[in-house]
């Protein structure tokens, strides 16, 4: 199947399209990572994206690329993948991105990428473009890291309640404070390893398709920076309609339990990153302190909120997939000579 060859200038234009969801992703997903510190009062909002922005831009120092090849060629055959194909992705995934950004709902971004490049690639070339073990090592992450994130959250509570059992609460308190810093930072470093990675492997097969790159794909030095950058930038801006209902309105946290809802959503990004896993950052932290909340009583989660949520998850890939596919439609009409 011939790759459709595009001037410069468009292949420009879709790589900025591409940053662009890479902010709305940090803008999106800023949440993820400070609402529990910010929730627990360790750190002003202003302090929490500065904090969360520099460690997401630093995660390329400590994770390979695993995450960017199975965006870029482990979900649909890269010969399908044309810069067509690619924008109509993007699309998909921005709007329902801006969608439940405006309804304050913490979707999964990776996943309605994953759903984008899904529907593109099936409007394209049907059903037989999807790559079956990379869909299929997505879906298992789609039910699993909530459930591993709660797990872990879970299991931490319980050793760090029997632990402090004797503790002084002003002491556990004033301890925990500086130990959330710790936990924040690493949280930023798993979502900015494994959701920058997304953008990256989006660009470098638009790069690899144009034959830019060779006959080898790989992720060059100035898209892992920029991919970064744009990702820092975006958690930078905040998404404070989505770090009220994560930080607050799902359980109420304290700062012992914030330390274990992060480091249990971090412990579970680390292992999914370096599997090469798009695992959601969203559905990690929310289950997190899903654990966090019921390891003091069932009836202190929000369990009515939990389920909107639940649900926006479950729209996410068939909404995002259908957006792009209908973008599909119009783009390659566009870009079609």
């Amino acid at each position: 199947m011939e790759a459709l060859q595009l001037a410069l200038p468009a292949i420009v234009l879709i790589v900025f399209v591409a940053l662009a969801f890479d902010f709305i992703n940090g803008l999106h997903d800023a949440a993820n990572s400070i609402a529990t510190v910010v929730s627990t009062r360790v750190l002003s909002p202003k302090l929490a994206v500065l904090w969360a922005a520099f460690f997401n831009f630093i995660a390329f120092l400590f994770f390979g690329l695993h995450v960017a090849t199975t965006v870029g060629t482990g979900l649909v055959d890269p010969l399908v993948m044309d810069p067509a194909v690619i924008l109509a992705a993007l699309i998909g995934a921005i709007g329902w991105n801006l969608i439940t950004w405006y309804l304050g709902l913490p979707s999964s971004s990776s996943h309605a990428l994953v759903g984008g490049i899904a529907g593109a690639g099936i409007a394209k070339a049907g059903f037989g473009a999807i790559i079956a073990s990379g869909f299929t090592k997505t879906a298992v992450a789609i039910v699993l890291s909530p459930g591993i994130g709660l797990l872990l959250a879970l299991l931490l509570m319980l050793v760090a309640s029997w632990v402090l059992r004797r503790a002084v609460p002003f002491t556990v308190d004033r301890q925990f404070r500086h130990l959330q810093l710790v936990s924040a930072a690493l949280y930023s470093l798993g979502h900015g390893g494994n959701d920058a990675q997304k953008t990256m492997g989006i660009i470098a097969v638009l790069l690899f398709s144009q034959g830019m790159l060779g006959d080898t794909f790989y992720v060059p030095f100035w898209v892992i920076i920029t991919c970064q950058a744009a990702m820092g930038l975006g958690t930078m801006m905040g998404g404070w309609r989505i770090v009220r209902t994560m930080g607050s309105r799902i359980t109420d946290l304290k700062p012992y339990q914030g330390f274990c809802a992060e480091t249990a959503g971090a412990i579970t990004l680390f292992g999914a990153t370096w599997l090469g896993i798009p695992v959601s950052t969203t559905h990690t932290i929310t289950g997190a302190i899903v654990g966090v909340g019921s390891a003091r009583r069932t009836s202190a989660v929000r369990w009515g909120l939990a389920g909107r949520i639940v649900w926006a998850w479950v729209l996410t890939i068939p909404a995002s997939g259908t957006v792009a596919a209908l973008s599909y439609l119009l783009v390659a009409g566009l870009l079609t000579p």
